[in-house]
């Protein structure tokens, strides 16, 4: 019985009774092919076609079958640029192997695995991979063995050295990596296969993740689920999420978008609160006191007040059809003006149940005029009427009652009060009449303006004569008149 010989790498088996006295060089050439299983080589490339023999395809009996593709690690390196990428074909094509294969050749050329019209395997430079050749004759692929790969266990990358490590992401148009930058400490997720180049995600060792770009955006526009960024508490959950249900964004409670929602954004508005039967607070913590802005459901107010529950200590509330200030304690309210040089305030009095306006910040101090509870307002200093002084006077003239309180009249002709439009009931102020250099302008009245016994009006004659007309609004169209005041000076 002659030799026959294995499938994958052509050790002999000596054939029953076949070579007697020289079966020991067929063993030692077949420990040979055993000892390239278990070990490395490398493998020198001189063109862009190479073949890499796995077995011989007519191996001989008593020879060695010897290739340098029967090693189980090997590295394709060559003595300088080849020209362009290399295609390896691993031969024959029914070999059934497998391979720990590096790429080192030169000018970044890459390598491309084959064996038939199967499937093949590209070997960027630099890189190693893992594969195996299923022998399948013209139709065999080359199979990427790490392409499908499943872990059970820890997966550790690195070894504690003072180096980057990475996962990278050969993308056919864009690259992405996942890595440890050991200069900051950082784990990094960018864009590209160099670390700490165009990071778009940081996490550093104090859990700290820092995202440089800008933008995170959660969901990927489906529009039928809910996306939610979950705060899962000791004692309660929090959101902030997306929900799909009525195209809003809410912050709330749980962990479920839309249920017990704090703040609600919607295309136009900002709500906060969910219309339940509960108080809703915006609350200012300050150092020494706080404040609040809230609804208090009970009175159904919104309420400004000090403190952080709704409803204590109210400064401002605002109902249906009403603003209120204060909050019913015996305590001053104010609304006060902070000026640059001088600061005014309106408010209550309470001590003396008065509503006041004056100057400073403080209720009381300074007051320019106050309302009392039965309606008597007591100016605190002097009340001013505006006044019109008009240098200028002949002819027709009609006074603006609706502007002017005083009316300091200097006559440079005859004068005419003209009937006015614009007189309020119970108005009262003076006329004053000035003559002018040339003296003896005479006055005439409308029929608005009344004098006692309908006796008219005369002035003084002298030149820069100055008298005074006091007059008192009874009613529309009825300007009483008193007697005129003459010669002063």
């Amino acid at each position: 019985m002659v030799s026959s010989y294995t499938t994958s790498f052509s050790l002999e088996k000596i054939g029953s009774g076949e070579q007697s006295g020289s079966w020991g060089t067929t063993e030692n050439h077949n420990w040979d092919i055993v000892d390239r299983l278990a070990a490395y080589s490398s493998v020198t490339v001189s063109s862009t076609s190479h073949t890499l023999t796995v077995r011989e395809a007519s191996p001989g009996s008593g020879t060695e079958n010897l290739q340098s593709g029967m090693y189980r690690v090997i590295k394709f390196a060559d003595a300088g640029d080849i020209g362009g990428n290399c295609t390896v074909t691993m031969a024959p094509n029914t070999a059934k192997a497998w391979f720990v294969l590096n790429n080192s050749l030169s000018a970044s050329r890459t390598i491309t695995l084959t064996q038939g019209s199967g499937d093949n395997v590209t070997i960027p430079n630099g890189l190693t991979v893992i594969v195996y050749c299923d022998g399948a004759g013209s139709g065999a692929a080359v199979v990427d063995a790490l392409s499908s790969l499943k872990i059970t266990s820890d997966l550790t990358i690195g070894a504690a050295a003072e180096v980057d490590t990475k996962i990278i992401f050969d993308g056919n148009a864009q690259d992405f990596h996942i890595g440890l930058d050991d200069t900051t400490d950082d784990l990094v997720l960018g864009v590209g296969s160099a670390l700490g180049t165009t990071t778009a995600m940081s996490v550093d060792e104090n859990q700290n993740v820092v995202f440089p770009a800008g933008n995170v955006t959660i969901g990927d526009n489906a529009g039928t689920n809910d996306d939610l960024l979950i705060f899962d508490g000791a004692s309660v959950d929090f959101h902030v999420g997306l929900d799909h249900s009525s195209s809003k964004l809410v912050i709330g409670s749980g962990s479920a978008a839309g249920t017990d929602s704090i703040l609600t954004i919607a295309d136009q508005s900002v709500t906060l609160g969910d219309a339940a039967a509960t108080d809703i607070l915006l609350i200012f913590d300050g150092n020494a006191i706080d404040f609040h802005i809230a609804l208090d459901d009970t009175a159904d107010k919104l309420v400004i007040g000090s403190g952080s529950t709704a409803g204590t200590d109210s400064i401002m509330a605002l109902t249906d059809q009403s603003v209120t200030l204060g909050d019913g304690a015996a305590s001053d309210i104010a609304l006060i003006f902070d000026g640059n040089a001088q600061d005014y305030y309106i408010g209550l009095d309470d001590s003396e149940d008065d509503l006041v306006i004056g100057l400073g910040s403080t209720v009381g101090t300074t007051p320019a005029f106050a309302i009392d509870e039965n309606q008597v307002t007591t100016f605190k200093a002097a009340a001013v009427g505006a006044t019109n002084t008009d240098t200028s006077n002949t002819g027709g003239i009609t006074l603006d009652f609706q502007v002017y309180q005083n009316f300091v009249l200097t006559f440079t002709g005859n004068v005419t009060l003209d009937n006015p439009t614009t007189e309020a009931v119970g108005q009262s102020g003076v006329i004053v009449c000035i003559q002018d250099a040339t003296g003896s302008r005479t006055l005439s009245l409308g029929t608005d303006y009344e004098t006692a016994g309908g006796s008219g009006i005369t002035l003084s004659t002298a030149a820069a004569a100055v008298d005074i007309i006091p007059y008192f609004v009874k009613a529309s169209a009825s300007i009483q008149l008193g007697a005129v005041q003459t010669a002063f000076s």
